[in-house]
This record gives structure tokens, sequence and C-alpha cells, in this order.
């Protein structure tokens, strides 16, 4: 019994796991190594939970509220204002990627506040209703709608004419 429910998890942590990467990705507006921090922390929260699994209708929507959630956690810290002086890509991107458009969303992103970028996420990137985001981010649908207007008219502020001059290539 308990050897089907470590390979059940590890069967869904394999599934999820580059899912949960991107996501972690624009949460931390391309910072891989905390992307991967989050993933990890995320994993290992669900692998404790797994045992109540059989409780949670949609485990992968689960993992991605605990991933929004140690997000918003880690930004809490001191340490979060730390920022690493000079970036190099970690891998070469695929020719069909447009790299100045996605620094420049991901740039973008980089100056929203942790919960209004959680809120661009998940209702944007992940395609989820108000409600489900509300609940991810444990608060109510109205402060929802109120940072995803908000943190649309700062990218909108901060892309300006750019986004389309960008996008237009």
């Amino acid at each position: 019994m308990r050897a089907s429910r470590a390979e059940e998890y590890r069967e869904f942590a394999t599934n999820r796991a580059a899912h949960l990467y991107r996501s972690a990705c624009l949460l931390t507006s391309g910072d891989s190594h905390l992307a991967e921090d989050l993933v990890q922390e995320t994993l290992g929260r669900m692998y404790l939970l797994w045992g109540r699994v059989s409780r949670i209708d949609n485990p992968a929507a689960y993992a991605q509220t605990v991933l929004v959630r140690c997000f918003l956690t880690y930004k809490r810290r001191r340490s979060a204002t730390e920022r690493p002086v000079g970036e190099l890509p970690d891998a070469v991107r695929p020719s069909g990627d447009d790299p100045e458009l996605r620094l420049a969303l991901l740039g973008a992103l980089g100056q929203l506040s942790p919960k209004d970028r959680a809120v661009v996420v998940l209702r944007y990137w992940e395609d989820r209703s108000i409600e489900e985001t509300a609940d991810a981010m444990n608060v109510s649908s109205a402060a929802v709608r109120t940072r995803a207007v908000r943190a649309l008219a700062r990218l909108r502020e901060h892309l300006g004419g750019s986004l389309v001059d960008l996008a237009a290539r």
C-alpha cells in the first residue's frame, strides 16, 4: 500500500514539475533559481500531504495554490529584497521565442508587487477564475478583481508603447 502511494506521488511530481516551474518563473520574474526553490518547496509540501490527497479534488490545482503561497511567504522575508547583479540565460531559447518581448514582459512583471504579480499569473497565465484565484491567495474575490485591474494598469504604464513595438515584429 505504501509503495503504491510513493509511486503515485512520484508520477504526480514528474508530470507537474515542468508546469509548476513555468508558473514559478513567471511569479519570480524570470529568476530561475528561486523558481526551482519554490517548486522544490511545493513538491515537498505536497509529499507531506500526499497521504491525505484523496480528500483533495484536484491535486494539480492544489499544488499551484501551494506554489503561490510559498512565493508570497518568500516575498515577505527580508532576504527577498536581495537582487543579483548580473543575469545570464541558463539555456539557448528556441527560435520561435522572441527574447526581447519575453524580457520586457518579465521586467514589467518584476515591477509589480508580489501579490499583484500572483494575481496576474494566476488569472492570465494559469487562466483561473476570480474565485479560484481568491481561494489560492486566501483573499476575497473583490480583492482579486481590484488587484487585477490595478496590476494591468501598472503593466500598461510600465510597458507603454514598447509592447506594441515588440509584438509587431
